[in-house]
């Protein structure tokens, strides 16, 4: 593993984890809402790692990158954040798999950059627009029920909202193992960095329908965060891009279904 912190946007250190050959393609991992780069575990533990440089970055304000109190509601900063790891690690033609919120933080860098440096996208049960009621309608009820407590400084509600959101991510029960270890990295995320990234308002709907890069859409049939009328939606926006739902898998087929994921991703890799 090579772990290095860069330089994101407005100086914000950004955590990096790179696994894999240093002269294979790059693959950005990017996670969700609230968790860090341990999320895709399932996949640098795998031989995806034997044949791919695995690129998985701490969002600002998550793990082990910097957590300021604001600078989350500029596309410009999470744009930098994406070019800055794409730099250090001399990363072009990379595959770009975005989990979740991290559909936006993508698709901010598509839209500020464009798709130069960027061979293909696998978004992973993915938003691609927050904060108008259409957006917030195609998320689940219990997942936006959790937001009071997430956002508390309470630390009583805060955990009990950590632990709602560790749950609510999978359509079956999680291992005492993967729960306890995902309940630690998703407290690592303050309140309020929480907050600012539900608070965003911002549509690229327009950015995604217009991508001529190959698109792979990742989507769990009992996702309970990012509703699968998102996925059907998306594809309706792209209709040349492939679709993958997997049955009675919820919003991390990643780490619920690994074994068909990574087959899946490096199927997608190698068609790039």
């Amino acid at each position: 593993m090579d772990s290095r912190t860069v330089a994101g946007g407005g100086g914000v250190d950004i955590r990096v984890d790179a696994y894999g050959p240093a002269d294979a393609r790059p693959v950005l991992m990017l996670h969700g809402y609230s968790q860090c780069r341990l999320a895709w575990r399932g996949q640098y533990r795998s031989s995806l790692a034997d044949d791919y440089r695995l690129l998985c970055v701490d969002l600002r304000g998550h793990g082990a990158s910097d957590k300021p109190r604001d600078a989350y509601d500029d596309p410009a900063l999470w744009a930098a954040d994406i070019e800055a790891v794409l730099d250090a690690f001399g990363a072009e033609d990379a595959a770009v798999v975005a989990w979740s919120y991290a559909g936006l933080v993508a698709l901010d860098y598509l839209a500020e950059r464009g798709t130069d440096r960027v061979a293909g996208v696998d978004f992973v049960g993915a938003v691609s627009s927050i904060g108008s009621p259409e957006a917030t309608a195609r998320l689940g009820e219990e997942y936006v029920g959790l937001m009071g407590d997430l956002t508390a400084t309470d630390a009583e509600a805060s955990m009990a909202g950590v632990e709602g959101l560790v749950r609510v991510c999978r359509a079956g029960e999680p291992s005492p193992e993967e729960l306890y270890l995902e309940m630690g990295y998703t407290a690592a995320v303050p309140p309020h960095v929480r907050d600012a990234l539900r608070s965003r308002t911002v549509d690229r709907e327009d950015t995604l329908a217009g991508l001529e890069v190959p698109v792979l859409f990742t989507h769990g049939s009992e996702d309970a965060v990012v509703l699968p009328e998102t996925e059907a939606h998306h594809a309706d926006l792209l209709p040349t891009a492939e679709r993958s739902v997997y049955e009675g898998v919820g919003h991390s087929p990643f780490a619920e279904a690994p074994d068909r994921f990574n087959d899946e991703l490096r199927a997608f890799l190698d068609s790039l």
